[in-house]
């Protein structure tokens, strides 16, 4: 099992000075907020080093572990499918008629689904992670659907109205 490995407890013993700036002399498991930012001071103050010198070692190790350290306690959850086609679509200047051809199907259907009305099928899904880029895990999550409106009875004509309004 993989241990949240990051940086150490933050204390005096731990730091040195660069050039009037702190420095982390140890690198441990990042555990709390104080640690985690002095992780953060010291990867700026790192950034930009050569990879395979001691320094960029360094600076590899820090991101890993405060990646780490992030993803267990400021994940960011991705955003329901049919918000993610949205913002994609925007960001690629698409309009809802090229959608439909890209999923080949017709423009009622594009609007039933992005209106939330209408599931994506897992085609309809697969056809949009490759051609959007966007991730699979995404589209696959579960999303509400809005109510269906009820649909209006049958019209009546001028004829059927003025009899009812005799009547």
């Amino acid at each position: 099992m993989r241990s949240t490995t990051c940086l150490t407890d933050v204390g005096a013993k731990n730091y040195g000075s660069f050039e009037g700036k702190a420095i982390m002399k140890d690198i441990t498991p990042i555990r709390d907020g104080a640690t985690y930012e002095a992780a953060l001071a010291e990867v700026r103050r790192l950034w930009g080093a050569e990879p395979g010198t001691k320094m960029g070692d360094r600076l590899e190790v820090l991101m890993v572990l405060l990646d780490d350290y992030e993803n267990k306690h400021h994940a960011i959850e991705a955003p329901d499918p049919i918000a993610a086609i949205h913002v994609r679509m925007e960001e690629l200047g698409l309009e809802r008629a090229d959608l439909g051809e890209m999923l080949g199907i017709a423009s009622g259907r594009v609007s039933e689904i992005l209106n939330r009305r209408r599931r994506l099928t897992v085609d309809m899904m697969r056809v949009l992670a490759s051609t959007l880029r966007l991730p699979e895990g995404c589209l696959l999550q579960h999303y509400e659907l809005l109510p269906t409106s009820q649909k209006p009875g049958p019209r009546r004509t001028d004829k059927q109205q003025r009899q009812k309004a005799t009547a």
